[in-house]
């Protein structure tokens, strides 16, 4: 329930959200479950960069919310990149559908009701219909790519070595099998090599990491890595009537593997980052990220990655982009985080549990303190497509915390058939660009040349040997020749024949002897002897 009276709220509103620079329409101020016509609140383009935050329970309207301000960016010239979890953004593609409801809303809100269909990319990180997102192993980097793996400190270690090396010998990591020779390479043929510089590498760690990327490759992880990897400036597009593209990421199969997720939207982020240039303040960002279900990200995220997420929303907004997390609860972000997100559309939460009550109370003492609301009655009591909206004004200052009733979207509130799927996919310029993958020469074939280059000189040197045994053994006998010639003749004369017959005949005697036999010699007869 309001605690002032509706004149005195509707020119608190007025004051709060008149701006110079521009902006679009939220919806309107409401008193007392009525909608106050021209109490209007509004966005101002200016301050976006400094990011924000839509949250509110299931069913509270969160997604349309995310719609509308897409879809009123878009208008302004402002591309974005919306994370489709629930599958349901696809719709802005399309005008929307004139509906009693819809004019009920507007005529309250004092503004008309125009279907609108915003130009639409789609994106994908699997095999849906879309253009398909890659990125190299060397873009996500040692600290996304071991947190990814979900690898321990020792593990994460060396998962750096393979980057540092990697980069000494300009090994290009650019997917999965890159990574993985390399792994193998410094556990095998390269384990001296690697232990004079860096020490000596576990082989229990990395057959911990060979089963991880087992692990992330039955997760489809495989078909992400490589080239082309997706270029950043590809999400910065307008449309011929100058209306920014709307990139929608379509992540539905994401769900069971957060791990993925997580990993990619940080690695996106800080590709983001690095790739645009410093812009410095302007009347309107250059590009928008709407990352929805955002608790996926951090409930995988470890104090590492935290540090580096804060640090990339805290100066990202100097390359003129905007981040809005959207969740269910803002007790999902972490608060470092929390306290950088300048707007907030905060949708009814319900309290069904002691700890759901409490979990209300932090949330009001989110918002600035208001004079025209208890907070935190009024984030239970508010209806479908209500919303308690602070945003940063031109000077950066929280504007008056306002109960609001937003516009409906101009966009279709639903998804897309596969038909029009299909013809939007069919249209895009992108998808024929990164549709098919490209295996060039990187980690794995020249570590692979490497190693048989090294087996055959070790072949040739083998053989090298042999042929030198060979020839040696070859020497010898020559040398030898004429004794045994000398030999051979000796055994082949007549004298020499005797000779032979003779120290046979002594030495069979001798052997007979000495076994106990006795030989009789055969008396030559003379002729004589007869007679």
């Amino acid at each position: 329930m309001s605690r002032t009276s509706p004149d005195q709220l509707r020119t608190a509103v007025a004051e709060a959200y008149a701006f110079e620079g521009p902006s679009f329409t939220l919806g309107v101020a409401m008193h007392g479950g009525e909608a106050l016509v021209g109490a209007r609140v509004s966005m101002p383009l200016a301050t976006l960069n400094r990011h924000g935050l839509i949250a509110g329970a299931t069913g509270t309207g969160k997604t349309k919310t995310l719609q509308i301000v897409a879809e009123q960016l878009s208008r302004a010239g402002v591309p974005s990149l919306l994370m489709d979890i629930k599958g349901d953004l696809s719709g802005l593609a399309a005008p929307g559908s004139d509906h009693r409801k819809i004019q009920e809303r507007h005529a309250a809100i004092g503004e008309p009701w125009e279907p609108f269909a915003s130009p639409v990319e789609l994106l994908t990180l699997s095999d849906e219909p879309g253009v398909r997102l890659r990125a190299t192993v060397s873009e996500f980097g040692p600290v996304l790519f071991a947190k990814m793996l979900g690898l321990n400190d020792t593990q994460a270690g060396i998962c750096a070595i393979v980057f540092k090396y990697a980069d000494d010998e300009k090994l290009p990591l650019l997917d999965l099998k890159d990574f993985r020779q390399v792994l193998q390479y410094l556990t095998n043929e390269g384990r001296e090599e690697i232990e004079r510089e860096y020490g000596r590498i576990s082989s229990a760690s990395t057959g911990a990491i060979m089963r991880r990327l087992v692990e992330l490759e039955q997760q489809g992880a495989e078909s992400f890595f490589g080239e082309p990897s997706f270029d950043v400036a590809d999400l910065l597009r307008r449309d011929e009537a100058g209306h920014g593209v709307c990139s929608v990421l379509r992540v539905t199969d994401m769900q069971d593997r957060p791990k993925l997720f997580s990993t990619f939207v940080l690695q996106l982020l800080a590709e983001v980052y690095n790739e645009l240039e410093e812009r410095g303040d302007a009347d309107r960002p250059r590009l928008a990220i709407f990352i929805d279900e955002a608790h996926l990200v951090f409930d995988e995220a470890s104090d590492a990655l935290l540090e580096q997420l804060e640090a990339i929303v805290k100066l990202i907004r100097s390359k003129g982009v905007a981040i809005v997390l959207v969740t269910q609860n803002p007790a999902d972000i972490p608060d470092d985080i929390l306290g950088q997100l300048g707007f907030k559309l905060q949708h009814a939460l319900r309290a069904f549990t002691a700890r759901d009550r409490k979990a209300i109370k932090l949330a009001a003492q989110n918002f600035p303190v208001s004079e025209h609301y208890d907070v935190a009655e009024k984030l239970t009591d508010m209806g479908i497509g209500e919303a308690l909206v602070s945003v940063l004004d031109e000077d950066g200052r929280p504007s008056e915390l306002v109960h609001a009733l937003l516009r409906a979207p101009a966009s279709r509130m639903g998804v897309l058939s596969e038909r029009e799927i299909d013809r939007l996919v069919a249209d895009s310029e992108l998808v024929p660009e990164y549709a098919d993958a490209v295996d060039r020469e990187s980690a794995h074939e020249l570590l692979t040349a490497k190693l048989e280059s090294a087996q055959r000189a070790e072949r040739q040197a083998e053989l090298a040997a042999e042929q030198e045994r060979a020839a040696e053994v070859t020497t010898r006998r020559r040398r030898g020749e004429g004794e045994r010639s000398t030999l051979e003749r000796v055994a082949d004369s007549t004298v020499g024949r005797q000779i032979g017959r003779t120290v046979a005949r002594e030495l069979t005697r001798g052997l007979l002897g000495v076994l106990g036999i006795k030989t009789t010699r055969r008396r030559r007869r003379s002729s004589s002897s007869w007679f």
